[in-house]
């Protein structure tokens, strides 16, 4: 099975940053998973990531201090294409304002998953974006 390049986790919440991360490395996903605790880091990180260590995979929390994961996705859009064209962006949440998800949608995410995430939520994101 192959592996994803990396996974980026945008999260503030640092015991589901650590959770996630022992569930990705025991479904065994990714060797490399980067974690940003907000949306200016993950853009820093994608900005200095590149070639085969960009994320082909991002999952997003909506609310999140600083940039939050709407904000980011509309600087997100405005990066260059070969910095964005290999990645599915997911995003991750507890509940939705009517307003963000109407948002979301002239964002071109690939989903919504609710938190918290699970085996079965990754092989699910898994099976439809990377026929895994």
């Amino acid at each position: 099975m192959k592996k994803l390049s990396s996974v980026l986790l945008v999260d503030d919440d640092s015991t589901n940053n650590f959770l996630n991360e022992l569930l990705f490395q025991s479904l065994g996903v990714t060797d490399k998973l980067l974690l940003a605790e907000n949306g200016n880091q993950a853009l820093d990180l994608i900005e200095n990531t590149a070639g085969p260590d960009e994320p082909a995979l991002i999952l997003l929390d909506v609310n999140m201090p600083g940039m939050n994961g709407i904000q980011f996705l509309e600087a997100y859009k405005r990066l260059p294409q070969a910095q964005r064209s290999a990645t599915v962006v997911i995003m991750l949440t507890t509940t939705m304002d009517a307003r963000d998800l109407s948002r979301l949608e002239e964002l071109n995410i690939a989903g919504l998953v609710s938190k918290p995430l699970t085996k079965e939520k990754i092989e699910n994101i898994m099976q439809l974006h990377f026929q895994r």
